[in-house]
């Protein structure tokens, strides 16, 4: 039986329980402030980040994985004898697919696939435990990667933002960039389509953005079970974990998670971003 690891990037944003029970191994993307550089969730943890966010005269820029680092892990793990699978963030969104292309190239004698999940967060993450899960059973590779790409398939993630600023000023706001202006009051409601950040609705007032968001969750899912949901946040626990409760009920989900943003997520997002990532039928 092949021994396969699930090489993701920090993006993916998934509670360290979940990560710790399976071969899953996070590459950290590429914070940058200032004068200094951290590794995503490693040098700097979101409450640090979210704190200093707040007084920050200088805001922070973030960069893929480097092609240096994923060498470095690609290689551990082929001498640990692991047949690898990289799930990354969509290349509409980072050039962290690029770095894996060029770290493959540095482990010639490594059994190396790339997968892009289009997606980033916990849309990823469902995709990264969907392959986890499958070598768990005993899965080939190819078995890993079909399994990726049926959750690809039945998975999206929806979210609010609080001002789209964050998204503009990173260059990452593909299709909401027509909500730009939207009066403060309201909220723009976003979702990763084909790995792009689409504009979905503007809903006054947060509250009524949240309750609309289940709606939109609820059409997408069409009636597939089983439901699994993920609730992601950037400093704003309160209103995530109030959200996770409610798709939990509503959707009667298998599996729900609450999680917070990376650093580097948190960047492009901004805080106060809360979002609702679900996988179904699968």
């Amino acid at each position: 039986m092949s021994k396969i690891a699930i090489v993701t990037d920090s993006t993916v944003t998934m509670p360290d329980d979940i990560l710790r029970q399976y071969p899953i191994f996070v590459a950290p993307c590429i914070l940058i402030w200032g004068e200094e550089t951290y590794r995503d969730g490693i040098d700097i943890k979101p409450a640090e980040f979210y704190t200093r966010l707040k007084t920050a005269r200088i805001m922070p820029t973030t960069s893929q994985v480097p092609p240096n680092l994923l060498q470095e892990l690609y290689s551990h793990l082929a001498a640990e004898g692991y047949e690898i699978l990289s799930i990354f963030i969509s290349d509409q969104l980072s050039g962290t697919m690029q770095s894996g292309v060029q770290a493959k190239a540095m482990v010639p004698n490594a059994r190396i696939e790339l997968f892009d999940s289009k997606a980033t967060s916990m849309a990823m993450g469902f995709q990264v435990l969907a392959a986890a899960r499958a070598a768990a059973q005993g899965a080939s590779l190819e078995e890993c990667i079909a399994a990726a790409e049926k959750a690809r398939e039945l998975s999206g993630v929806l979210f609010v933002v609080d001002t789209l600023e964050f998204l503009h000023r990173m260059g990452r706001i593909g299709g909401g960039a027509r909500f730009l202006g939207t009066a403060l009051d309201f909220k723009p409601i976003l979702e990763l389509k084909e790995g792009r950040v689409e504009a979905v609705e503007r809903v006054r007032s947060k509250r009524k953005a949240y309750s609309r968001l289940l709606d939109l969750v609820e059409r997408r899912i069409a009636g597939r079970t089983p439901v699994r949901v993920a609730v992601l946040h950037a400093n704003a626990e309160e209103d995530g974990r109030a959200l996770l409760d409610e798709a939990a009920r509503r959707f009667q989900a298998v599996e729900s998670i609450l999680t917070e943003l990376s650093p580097v997520i948190g960047a492009n997002a901004g805080p106060g971003t809360v979002g609702l990532a679900y996988l179904a039928g699968m």
